[in-house]
């Protein structure tokens, strides 16, 4: 059952009725809200400004918008510099770019100077579709949450989205939020709650055999996923973690506890990823059986978003088999 407290709106399973939005929308709407609040926020963007958002930063305040092109490490070490004398840098790319092509200079410039720069990985996971494997960014978290002091973000939809904005505008620590192209289901609220370092469980079943820890768009997979398996009358419980870190520990072990069972589900290599966290977390305070949805050490490739949300398993069926498979081992 959805928890009235967790505010996801209530026609959540409605397809037909239920609203959608790119979460790069979220980034476009909270940056602008942030830099709205505080003057020292800017932007600088590695020529698209179309595709991650910026462009709705630029056209309300022209004098804070950098165009860099497409140099990513120069966009990088221009932000963090800018962060040392008092600025919000929001530096924007695809994913597959930044971090993928300016890690070491994410790493020693920003955040081994502890510099409020915010990276934002726009068109992340495989859901970027046609565009291929070379745009399909499925290794962002892993190697993001590596570096210290990077806080990692992944919100569900695009209300989320910017929440995480417009709280890491404010946290003055370097910070990683990755959002999707496609438009995904809108299904959390104003009032749904967001807090960096703090899951919230969204759906609850009493005595739950399996509990499924969720993150980004794929939130809304497994709460269908949820509904289909309570009609077969398997129990699960359900946690957005969408701080992956710092990631709310004390949630992690307490649903793991109180099931015996674990299914982690995210569109990213299950190496390293949001999976591996929570691995991580249980492997030092409370081992427990667990199935990972995700990428297994593949690359992805051409096709709809739906197509290869299927292809890989983390659809609603994937989703389901993880769970009835971790029920059968406790």
């Amino acid at each position: 059952m959805i928890r009235n407290d967790a505010h996801i709106v209530g026609n959540v399973f409605d397809m037909e009725t239920l609203g959608a939005a790119a979460t790069r929308d979220g980034f476009g709407h909270g940056v602008v809200a942030a830099g709205e609040r505080n003057p020292n926020v800017v932007v600088v963007c590695a020529d698209l400004a179309e595709s991650t958002r910026a462009q709705w930063f630029r056209d309300t305040f022209p004098e804070r918008y950098i165009e860099v092109g497409v140099a990513e490490q120069n966009m990088v070490t221009m932000a963090a510099g800018m962060a040392v004398y008092g600025k919000v840098p929001f530096i924007t790319s695809y994913a597959a770019f930044s971090p993928g092509r300016n890690w070491e200079q994410i790493r020693t410039t920003v955040c081994l100077n502890d510099v409020p720069v915010k990276v934002m990985g726009m068109h992340a996971g495989i859901s970027v579709g046609p565009d291929g494997a070379t745009h399909q960014p499925l290794e962002d978290i892993a190697i993001m949450r590596a570096i210290p002091r990077m806080t990692v973000l992944s919100p569900c939809d695009a209300v989320e989205a910017q929440k995480a904005v417009e709280a890491v505008a404010v946290s003055g620590k370097p910070a990683y939020i990755r959002f999707g192209r496609e438009k995904t289901p809108l299904f959390t609220s104003a009032e749904t709650p967001f807090e960096i370092g703090k899951a919230y469980v969204a759906w609850e079943q009493e005595d739950p055999e399996v509990a499924i820890f969720a993150t980004g768009p794929l939130l809304h997979n497994a709460l269908r996923a949820a509904e289909q398996l309570a009609q077969e009358g398997v129990r699960t419980i359900i946690a957005n973690i969408h701080s992956i870190k710092p990631m709310d520990e004390a949630c992690v072990i307490d649903l793991a506890r109180r099931t015996g069972a674990v299914v982690t589900v995210e569109e990213h290599q299950v190496s390293g990823g949001m999976g591996s966290a929570v691995a991580e977390v249980l492997a030092h305070n409370h081992p427990t059986i667990m199935k990972m949805v995700g990428v297994h050490d593949r690359f992805g490739q051409s096709g709809t978003p739906e197509e290869l949300i299927e292809h890989y398993g983390m659809g609603i069926a994937g989703i389901a088999q993880a769970v009835h498979g971790v029920r059968a081992k406790k």
